[in-house]
């Protein structure tokens, strides 16, 4: 399994922009499929954006879809999520995640947050009105 640590949260206006960085650990993060989840205070965790572990495929919640583009860099060992048009609903605490298996990318996966392998500590978002 990888080791996953997020940064680059903060607080930031409405209209704002944020890059979420995810690092992990290990010479096998390339294969892994990788994904973003938010949780906000009072609601359950629920899923962002999704890559696959070549960076070819790519699927989004229909609430950040056109704004929070995802991307990794393989050879950073590095999982990005780019916030643009930020709103104060994005507030939360943003969590990246990796599949259980090596080459394995299945949308089912990530709409079962318990079926992932690894997840991050987690990086709090503030989006300001």
């Amino acid at each position: 399994q990888v080791q996953l640590v997020e940064s680059g949260g903060g607080l930031v206006q409405a209209g704002g922009s944020l890059r979420l960085s995810c690092a992990a650990s290990g010479r096998t993060f390339s294969t892994y499929a990788m994904g973003w989840f938010r949780q906000a205070p009072g609601k359950e965790r629920e899923f962002v954006a999704a890559i696959s572990w070549n960076g070819g495929r790519s699927y989004y919640a229909d609430s950040v879809k056109g704004r929070f583009p995802i991307s990794r860099d393989n050879a950073k060992n590095t999982v990005y999520l780019q916030m643009n048009s930020l709103k104060p609903e994005d507030t939360a605490v943003y969590y990246c995640a990796a599949a259980a298996e090596p080459y394995r990318y299945s949308r089912s996966d990530f709409k079962r947050p318990g079926s992932l392998g690894s997840w991050g500590q987690g990086t709090q978002v503030t989006v300001s009105s």
